[in-house]
């Protein structure tokens, strides 16, 4: 894709996704109120909320908004199948997971949401968590409903 058809495609599904992006804003400034510091991501394509006070630790993705109860994405943490002892994944770096989600969202705009929550919220059954590992993992395979390209061809 060239360069004019990239920023196009960016710009349409940063609108496609605005009303989340607004939720996620609302939630990074209420936790600025607390300590909470916003920077632009552009890597993740993101406006990143670090230190997030609320939540049990780690990152939450909104439409273009990362919600982070850390000082950097820049950290390793391990995949959901890993963490529920199904292989032997290796860590993966935050920020390629949430970026991952900021794609989903950039796609599916105000679907995301209903869809993610429909595919069993957060839990390694959600073929988004395991698609933004996958992602993580390999710099590939974002999309949810994408083909996985491991030897046995399931669908993940």
């Amino acid at each position: 894709m060239n360069r004019a058809a990239r920023a196009c495609a960016l710009a349409l599904g940063a609108a496609w996704t605005l009303p989340n992006t607004l939720i996620g804003v609302i939630g990074g400034l209420a936790g600025m109120t607390r300590g909470a510091q916003c920077r632009w991501q552009a890597r993740d394509l993101a406006l990143v909320f670090d230190r997030w006070p609320w939540g049990p630790g780690g990152a939450i993705t909104f439409g273009n908004v990362i919600l982070h109860t850390g000082d950097s994405l820049d950290v390793a943490c391990t995949t959901y199948a890993r963490r529920a002892g199904l292989c032997e994944d290796a860590p993966i770096r935050l920020g390629d997971h949430e970026r991952a989600h900021v794609y989903q969202y950039m796609v599916l705009g105000p679907l995301f949401l209903p869809l993610y929550l429909l595919c069993g919220g957060i839990s390694v059954r959600n073929r988004f968590e395991r698609a933004a590992d996958r992602y993580a993992l390999r710099g590939h395979g974002w999309w949810p409903w994408a083909v996985d390209d491991s030897t046995d061809g399931r669908r993940s």
